[in-house]
């Protein structure tokens, strides 16, 4: 709801004074942030962040030096004045926030099991994950029970639409846990399908061939650990990027395990990989069911056999993500939302 239309709700309340039985109770509240050094990047650019709120939750903002006025609904209220804290909170600890914080930050407003997770207090609950480059903490509450199993769970199937997090996550947990020497080696694969296109012949040695399939693993890591760090774990063999097709015949033991992609499999290969389980390892098969590329589709897909075969097996975890859960720009999940809505 934009200013004008929450304007025109209260002025037609005003006006028919008989109608505001049916109108949710209206509410005001004023916040006021002392820190004035940080309200620049709390309003934002032209105000910007909290244009952003007011659209996204439907309420009138108005900032006066350093206080802020709320109008609108009490639970509209009550929601724009914890993002509001919560970003004020966490530029306070030197975090950044941008659209993308603030939109998690608005999703999971309603979510009181979760609080301080996001605004980064020190008594909050402690589901992070510490990279060297960035702590990172759950931008919805989905991302928030995943990176629980993520720190628990033997092996877990991440499953759901681009932009939640699946893989980002489970390379930063990888990440961490290779850092704080839990595991003696980090894996990360995926097989070598092409996404409906034909990409013809590659030039070059093996490496060069694969790479291309495997470049979100990289950029993943390299936002995790510096360059020369990965670069010298990779020429090491402390960190393993490879094609499925490589992990046959092996047994992947102390290692963190990460197979991407995963609805590209068939059940033959995806048999193979979970059965390359060893000592002290753990294991992460993230992938998107609706959007498979290999010949014959869902059918052949051996993703969602292996979670219906294995869901309840013991050691063994699942999450599920929707569109509700895209951490990326506001506008990815309406995409999937029309997507999904359109092939259901």
């Amino acid at each position: 709801m934009s200013r004008k239309n929450d304007r025109a709700e209260t002025q037609a309340a005003i006006a028919h004074p008989e109608d505001r039985r049916d109108m949710p109770r209206r509410a005001r509240a004023e916040v006021e942030f002392n820190e004035q050094a940080v309200l620049g990047a709390l309003f934002g650019e032209f105000d910007a962040n909290l244009v952003q709120i007011e659209n996204r939750i439907g309420v009138y903002i108005a900032a006066r030096g350093n206080k802020v006025v709320i109008e609108g609904t009490e639970d509209q209220v009550a929601r724009a004045r914890a993002v509001l804290k919560s970003m004020h909170e966490k530029l306070l600890t030197g975090q950044e926030v941008d659209s993308g914080a603030i939109e998690s930050m608005i999703a999971m407003a309603n979510e009181p099991t979760l609080e301080g997770i996001i605004s980064g207090k020190p008594n909050a609950p402690s589901i992070m994950i510490r990279t060297r480059r960035k702590t990172i903490v759950p931008r919805s509450a989905m991302q928030a029970g995943y990176m629980q199993q993520l720190a628990s769970r033997d092996i877990i199937f991440a499953l759901g639409p681009a932009g939640t997090g699946k893989t980002y996550l489970a390379v930063a947990q990888a990440v961490s846990q290779l850092i704080t020497g839990s595991v003696q080696r980090l894996i990360l694969s995926r097989p070598a399908v092409e996404a409906g296109e034909r990409l013809g012949f590659l030039p070059g040695d093996m490496k060069e061939k694969v790479d291309p399939y495997l470049r979100p693993l990289y950029d993943a890591l390299y936002d995790c650990m510096p360059p020369e760090q990965v670069d010298r774990r990779i020429a090491s063999g402390e960190i393993e990027i490879a094609p499925i097709a490589f992990m046959r015949g092996r047994t992947l033991a102390d290692a963190f395990v990460i197979l991407d992609e995963a609805q590209n499999t068939t059940r033959e290969q995806m048999k193979m990989f979970l059965t390359r389980f060893g000592q002290n390892s753990r294991m992460v098969i993230c992938g998107d069911p609706r959007q498979v590329d290999i010949p014959g589709g869902d059918e052949r897909s051996g993703l969602a056999d292996a979670v219906a075969r294995l869901e309840d097996v013991e050691g063994m975890g699942v999450t599920r993500f929707t569109s509700a859960d895209v951490v990326r720009h506001p506008i990815v999940g309406r995409i999937v939302e029309a997507y999904e809505g359109k092939d259901s």
